[in-house]
């Protein structure tokens, strides 16, 4: 999974032509640190029909407060530059994969 920041959101995110995954965390966050393993294993599944980023909210702020994001991790799909649904919190890999599978 790539980085990403407030400056590259648009070009990124926003302006891809494939469904998006961002993950917003932060580096002090337990749940974010445990969901990052089973995000990187789904994430190597959809090579070249689905990006996935990470948004660290202490480094960006920006964008987090723009969609919203009051609590982490923070995953939001988004599709055609529109959100399109977010989970809060530590998610299993199960319900993981139906959130993404249920928004592409």
């Amino acid at each position: 999974m790539q980085f990403i920041d407030d400056a590259a959101f648009k070009s990124e995110v926003l302006d891809s032509q494939e469904p998006v995954l961002v993950d917003f965390f932060a580096e002090w966050c337990g749940p974010c640190k445990m969901l990052s393993p089973v995000l990187e294993e789904i994430a190597a599944n959809y090579d070249g029909s689905m990006k996935f980023f990470k948004m660290n909210i202490d480094e960006s702020p920006d964008t987090p407060n723009h969609y919203g994001v009051r609590s982490i991790p923070t995953l939001i799909i988004f599709k055609n530059g529109e959100p399109v649904d977010k989970r809060i919190g530590y998610v299993e890999k199960n319900r993981l994969q139906s959130f993404i599978e249920n928004n592409i």
